[in-house]
């Protein structure tokens, strides 16, 4: 443990005490023994002093000075990295509901599956953290703007329809631009908190066709890392997904490729899933990211219990060896 861990370091010093009082029980010992062996009969001193060698007698003054040392380490207010909950940040959840997320390659569906793990994820999110939902397939809706208020989310997550098409560079600027909206909301990016895209899709954009263009995922990637919001990506489902067009099985298989060029243009992280359960395993891993931070917190109770107890413990021994309290 270094000084820099301590909020008040200089209140160390005291440790000075209790090692003062170490060395003087020690001097006093030596004195003391010195003293029997010139002036006492030496018959008894030989009893008093195999019953004074016992270490049940050295115990409360060492019981004492571990309690003085526990409780200036207290007073210097140690501190340690620990997880604490957010209390301020900004997600935006944005789901693809293309034809795609028909297939049921993922049971019971892709977008059912989708449906039930944002939702779990809603619910288990941390409650500082603002939470809101987009979704696309052609276009980008904004369902709910960022709130504390699950509710919204959840009943909004269970309407989802699927639709035509994939603009998912449209559903990233929809979901930067409802982060900024919200942050100047609150004063402006100085005291924003910080911000998240998490991104669920199943394939390739298909609006516009190529994703490097003004409105493509690629761009709207980087225009969301210019305004520092990372944007986490997951790839859902199977590479032998199939949906049925005209009663013909057409294959959908995800795109991870595409999906992991933007989370790493936007400086987010890239998750696959082809299951529920893996998909809910990546909330889990997003909520840990995005729902605690880690920061230094007071680590003083400790030290003080254990004062405390030692001081007690001390206060107890001297009266079974000594009759009285030190």
């Amino acid at each position: 443990m270094s000084l820099s861990e301590f909020q008040h370091p200089l209140w160390l010093l005291l440790l000075l005490a209790p090692a003062a009082i170490a060395v003087g029980y020690l001097i006093a010992l030596r004195s003391k023994k010195r003293r029997t062996v010139r002036f006492g009969n030496f018959g008894v001193v030989r009893s008093v002093n195999t019953d004074r060698r016992r270490l049940f007698t050295h115990v409360p003054a060492v019981l004492l000075i571990l309690a003085l040392v526990s409780l200036v380490v207290a007073l210097a207010a140690p501190q340690k990295e620990q997880k604490v909950p957010r209390n301020r940040a900004t997600v935006m959840l944005v789901v693809d509901v293309s034809l795609s997320m028909e297939a049921t390659d993922v049971s019971p569906s892709r977008l059912e599956a989708a449906q039930q793990a944002a939702t779990t994820f809603s619910n288990n999110l941390t409650q500082g953290v603002n939470l809101g939902l987009v979704s696309y397939a052609g276009t980008a809706s904004m369902l709910v703007a960022p709130t504390t208020d699950r509710g919204p989310v959840v009943r909004a997550i269970d309407r989802l329809k699927l639709d035509e098409r994939t603009a998912t560079g449209e559903a990233i600027y929809t979901a930067t631009q409802a982060i900024t909206t919200f942050t100047e909301s609150l004063g402006g990016p100085d005291q924003a908190p910080p911000a998240r895209i998490v991104l669920l899709s199943d394939g390739k954009e298909t609006v516009p066709t190529d994703p490097t263009e003004e409105r493509g995922a690629f761009t709207a990637a980087e225009r969301a890392a210019e305004a520092g919001i990372p944007v986490s990506t997951i790839s859902f489902g199977t590479m032998y997904g199939t949906v049925d067009i005209e009663g013909r099985p057409q294959p959908v298989p995800v795109d991870d490729a595409s999906l992991k060029t933007i989370a790493e243009l936007s400086g987010g992280d890239f998750f696959t899933a082809s299951s529920l359960e893996e998909l809910d395993s990546v909330y889990r891993t997003l909520e840990e990211q995005i729902g605690y931070e880690w920061k230094k917190a007071d680590a003083s109770r400790p030290w003080l219990i254990a004062g405390a107890l030692l001081a007690m413990l001390a206060a107890a021994g001297s009266l079974a060896a000594h009759r009285r309290i030190p």
